[in-house]
């Protein structure tokens, strides 16, 4: 997992209250087969009933990641977000494969750069 440029940012979000947000330059994460499997009964995990790698490649809505040190502190890490239609649910900047050689998923989120840039050797 890599994260470019990560910045420190102050504003509202949708109306709430002022806040102090960590905004980054772009985001790239090789996920390997054995995290494709969730055991839970918990409901609200039943979105990864179908796998995380199916998730992920048919929904490219990553927006943010919490952080937490080993202080206990959590940040919250926003990635670079463009509405992909005007439903606003995908971000025109992830794109998400999974290896044919390698069974891992990857995931970037980048205004530059797709996956395939990134990750051609290991895409096969």
């Amino acid at each position: 997992m890599w994260i470019k440029q990560v910045t420190t940012s102050y504003g509202r979000i949708n109306g709430s209250d002022f806040v102090e947000i960590h905004p980054c330059a772009a985001f790239k994460m090789e996920v390997y087969q054995e995290g494709d499997h969730v055991a839970t009964s918990d409901i609200n995990l039943g979105g990864l009933e179908m796998g995380m790698f199916s998730r992920a490649l048919k929904y490219q809505d990553i927006e943010n990641m919490q952080i937490v040190y080993q202080s206990g502190e959590p940040d919250t890490v926003y990635f670079p977000y463009k509405d992909k239609d005007e439903e606003g649910l995908d971000n025109v900047n992830q794109t998400t494969k999974v290896s044919e050689t390698t069974n891992n998923l990857y995931v970037v989120i980048d205004p530059n750069n797709t996956v395939d840039d990134i990750y051609s050797d290991y895409l096969g």
